[in-house]
C-alpha cells in the first residue's frame, strides 16, 4: 500500500480514536459520582479498562498478525464507540462497569494494529518517522478530546458519551471505506504458521526493551496522578490553569513525535533517540520539583513531555526492526507492558505523594535512570551477539 497515503489516514484515525477516549476524561469522575461510586469505585473503574487493555492487546496483536490489520482495527473502533453509547445510557454502576470492561477489551485492539501496521508499510529507515505520527496522533487526540468533553458536559453529562461514541463510529466507517490491508495473503499465512511465543519475545534481549518502556510509562502515570496537588500546593493552580499545563505538555510531546522523531531516528538511530528521550525526562522531573507559578509548571512539563515524546515512537521503531515474533505480537506485548505502567503508576505515585509531595518526581528520576541502563545493557547485549555472529 502506498505509504503516503496510508499515514495520514492512520493518523487520522488514532486522532478521532484518542479525541472519542479524551472525550470521557473531564466527565467520567463526576458520572460516575451521580450513579453513586466511591472514590474508589471510581479508581477501580479506571484500572479495569487498563486492565482488560494490559490482558488482551497481546491476543489482539497476534490474531492481527494472522487474519490482517484492518478487520482487528475495525473491531478495536466499533468496540470503544459501543461502549460509549453504554455509558451514556447506564442508570447503575454496574452498566457502567461494563462498559468499560467490554470497551477495554474489544479497544485494547486498536493501538497494537495501528502500531503493527505502520511496520508493515514503512521501510525500516522510515520506521522511527511512523510510529512518531501515530504517537502525535495520540498526544493530540488526548489534548482535544478533554476540551471537547468539558464544553459538551456543560449541557448534560450523558451528552460527551454520546458525542465520543459517534466519533467512534465515523472512525469505523472511514476504516471500512478507505483503509486497505497492509498484509498480504501470503504474510497472514505466515502469521499463521508457528510463531515464537510471547516468553520467548521477553526471555531474548529485547526483553529489555519492554522492561525500560515499563518505567517509562510508570513514572509518567505517577506524575499524572500526583501533580494537580502538587501544582495546587506548590503555586496554587486550580483545575483551569492544570487544563491548560497538560495542553502545552501534550503540544510539545506532539511535536516533538510528528517532526523531531522521525529526522532524529533515520540519523543517529533509535538507541540514540531513546537515551536522548530518558536524559531529557529525568531533567523534566528535576525541574518540576522547582515548579512556583504557571509559567514554570508550564515549561517544566513540557520539557519532560518533550523526553517523553521521544521514547515511545523510538522503543517501537527499534523492537518491530528486531522481534522475530510478528509486528502484531510485538507491538501488542509494548501495549501491555504500557497499560502495566498506567496500572501500578498512580496508586504508586499516590502512596509516594502522601510520604513527602516531591517523592513521585524523584522516583521518576530513579526510574528514568534505570531505563537509561537498561538499554545500555541493551545495546552491550546485542553488539556482543553480532560480534560472535559475525
Amino acid at each position: 500500500m502506498n505509504t503516503k497515503k496510508a499515514l495520514p489516514l492512520l493518523f487520522a484515525v488514532m486522532f478521532l480514536v484518542m479525541v472519542g477516549f479524551g472525550i470521557i476524561i473531564p466527565v467520567i469522575p463526576f458520572y460516575a459520582e451521580e450513579l453513586g461510586a466511591s472514590p474508589t469505585e471510581l479508581g477501580l473503574l479506571m484500572a479495569v479498562y487498563s486492565l482488560m487493555q494490559l490482558l488482551f492487546a497481546p491476543m489482539w496483536g497476534r490474531i492481527s498478525d494472522k487474519i490482517g490489520r484492518k478487520p482487528i482495527i475495525m473491531i478495536g473502533i466499533f468496540g470503544l464507540g459501543l461502549s460509549f453509547f453504554m455509558m451514556a445510557l447506564s442508570t447503575e454502576l454496574w452498566m457502567l462497569f461494563a462498559a468499560r470492561i467490554i470497551g477495554g477489551f474489544l479497544s485494547s485492539a486498536n493501538m497494537p494494529t495501528v502500531m503493527a501496521y505502520v511496520a508493515d508499510i514503512t521501510s525500516e529507515e522510515d520506521r522511527g518517522k511512523g510510529m512518531g505520527i501515530i504517537g502525535a496522533a495520540v498526544g493530540l487526540g488526548f489534548i482535544f478530546g478533554p476540551a471537547i468533553g468539558g464544553i459538551f458536559s456543560r449541557e448534560s453529562l450523558n451528552i460527551p458519551f454520546y458525542a465520543a461514541g459517534t466519533s467512534s463510529f465515523i472512525t469505523f466507517f472511514l476504516v471500512m471505506l478507505v483503509l486497505k490491508e497492509s498484509l498480504s495473503p501470503e504474510q497472514r499465512s505466515q502469521g499463521t504458521a508457528k510463531r515464537p511465543g510471547l516468553l520467548t519475545a521477553l526471555s531474548g534481549n529485547t526483553g529489555i526493551l519492554f522492561i525500560l518502556q515499563l518505567f517509562v510509562s510508570l513514572s509518567l502515570a505517577g506524575l499524572e496522578a500526583t501533580f494537580a496537588y502538587f501544582a495546587a500546593e506548590k503555586a496554587g493552580l486550580g483545575t483551569v490553569e492544570l487544563g491548560y499545563i497538560f495542553m502545552i505538555m501534550g503540544f510539545g510531546g506532539a511535536l516533538v513525535q510528528g517532526g523531531l522523531v522521525g529526522r532524529m531516528t533515520k540519523k543517529y538511530g533509535e538507541g540514540a533517540v531513546i537515551q536522548l528521550g530518558v536524559i531529557i525526562s529525568a531533567i523534566g522531573f528535576g525541574l518540576i520539583l522547582l515548579v512556583d507559578s504557571f509559567t514554570t509548571a508550564a515549561i517544566f512539563l513540557t520539557v519532560f513531555g518533550i523526553g517523553n515524546g521521544f521514547i515511545r515512537p523510538s522503543v517501537s521503531s527499534l523492537l518491530t526492526k528486531t522481534s522475530q515474533t510478528g509486528h502484531g505480537s510485538t507491538t501488542g506485548l509494548l501495549s501491555s507492558f504500557d497499560s502495566l505502567g498506567r496500572i501500578i503508576g498512580p496508586p504508586l505515585g499516590g502512596w509516594l505523594f502522601t510520604m513527602s509531595i516531591g517523592a513521585p518526581y524523584i522516583s521518576g528520576i530513579l526510574l528514568s535512570g534505570l531505563a537509561f541502563v537498561l538499554y545500555r545493557v541493551y545495546s552491550a547485549k546485542v553488539n556482543r551477539t553480532q560480534s560472535i555472529t559475525s
